[in-house]
């Protein structure tokens, strides 16, 4: 099984914890990233600044979208592979906010992501959720 994959189903069942990044304690949606980036690649690569759960809408500002860019390597939407990380933008003109995990692939897609509400889950990648992936990354060395 993809490492990435494997990681980041290991954090299923974590509680959603706004700005946490602790497998069994509590999680968002960039504190899975944080987690699986910990286990796999090593230490953060830099800190993490306080943020409101808006993402800087009000500001218009696609925070989350420029720390992927410098942070991770850029994939073509089309070129799915499982443990890539992808980005969302959760509704039309909104900023890109929320991340997951990309599980499985082709039929029977899914991710992992911390959802408010549900904490970690592995959700069916559905039509709704793909057509909201504004980004797919990988990780460096995956």
């Amino acid at each position: 099984m993809n490492p990435v994959v494997a990681e980041a189903r290991a954090w299923v069942g974590t509680p959603y914890v706004h700005q946490a990044s602790v497998r069994g304690a509590g999680t968002d949606c960039l504190g899975l990233l944080r987690g699986v980036w910990r286990a796999l690649v090593g230490p953060e690569p830099e800190p993490v600044p306080p943020y409101t759960p808006d993402w800087g809408e009000a500001a218009r500002d696609e925070v989350l979208a420029r720390a992927a860019a410098r942070l991770l390597r850029a994939k073509a939407l089309a070129d799915e592979a499982p443990g890539d990380v992808l980005l969302f933008r959760m509704r039309d003109g909104g900023i890109a906010k929320h991340l997951g995990i990309a599980a499985e692939v082709g039929p029977g897609a899914t991710f992992v992501h911390a959802y408010t509400g549900h904490g970690v889950v592995e959700s069916p990648l559905s039509a709704p959720w793909r057509r909201r992936i504004v980004g797919r990354f990988a990780l460096a060395g995956f």
